[in-house]
């Protein structure tokens, strides 16, 4: 019997439109599009593993990004701060 998430999404209509336009959106980088179509199919009412079956993705990054939006909405969405050297900085730049 699968599992059903803890983390049960309702958008409104603002959170919607905004996530349907980044879903569509084919000059985003890959992962936003991933997202926003992640949390629209969880709006649905989808539970993690159709997702992932859905988006060919793991269960587990599709349990991921349904938390952090449950949690911190559209902000969640977005990157964490990463350790160590930013991104950008590779010996070629430097000549």
């Amino acid at each position: 019997m699968p599992r059903k998430s803890p983390y049960t999404i309702d958008l409104t209509r603002e959170e919607r439109e905004t996530l349907e336009r980044r879903s569509r959106r084919y000059t985003l980088p890959y992962r936003d599009v991933v997202r926003a179509k992640i949390i629209l199919l969880a709006a649905e009412g989808l539970e993690n593993k159709a997702i992932g079956e859905r988006l060919d993705l793991p269960r587990e990054v599709a349990s991921k990004w349904r938390k952090r939006f449950y949690q911190r909405r559209m902000a969640g969405l977005e990157e964490k701060p990463r350790r160590g050297r930013p991104p950008g900085s590779s010996p070629s730049d430097r000549v």
